[in-house]
């Protein structure tokens, strides 16, 4: 008999449970996942960086192994993305430490950018003719 109660006990606890665990929570404003993605929010372009710095992530292992000072453009591009612009909890995704993520910035911020792109306008043709 005292099996029976129990049994009874567990099986109300566990409807009262999922009861509650089912009901329809209001959304907050600014909560809604739809909307923050087609306003884009710089998501696209963390994702784009974190990418990025997935494909450049031997570089950054000898950086740390070796002390080897070379991080290429577009590595510094992605980590200057990732702790400027979006969280900086991306690198622990990538099983990067947050005081590994401060010494790449560092390194990157001292790194100069690359140069601006300068266009260069096609030569002029040669007002000189040649004698025919």
């Amino acid at each position: 008999m005292a099996i029976n109660k129990l049994c009874l006990l567990l099986v109300v606890s566990w409807l009262m449970g999922t009861a509650i665990a089912v009901r329809e929570l209001p959304m907050k404003p600014g909560h809604n996942l739809a909307a923050r993605l087609e306003s884009g929010g710089g998501l696209v372009e963390c994702w784009t960086a974190l990418l990025e710095l997935r494909s450049c992530t031997n570089e950054i292992v000898l950086f740390f192994l070796n002390g080897e000072a070379y991080l290429g453009l577009g590595c510094c591009r992605a980590i200057r993305i990732i702790t400027r612009q979006c969280w900086p909890a991306m690198f622990t995704s990538l099983g990067f430490t947050a005081q590994e993520g401060d010494i790449l910035r560092g390194y990157c911020d001292a790194f100069p950018g690359p140069p601006p792109f300068v266009a260069v306008p096609p030569p002029a043709e040669s007002p000189v003719k040649s004698p025919a």
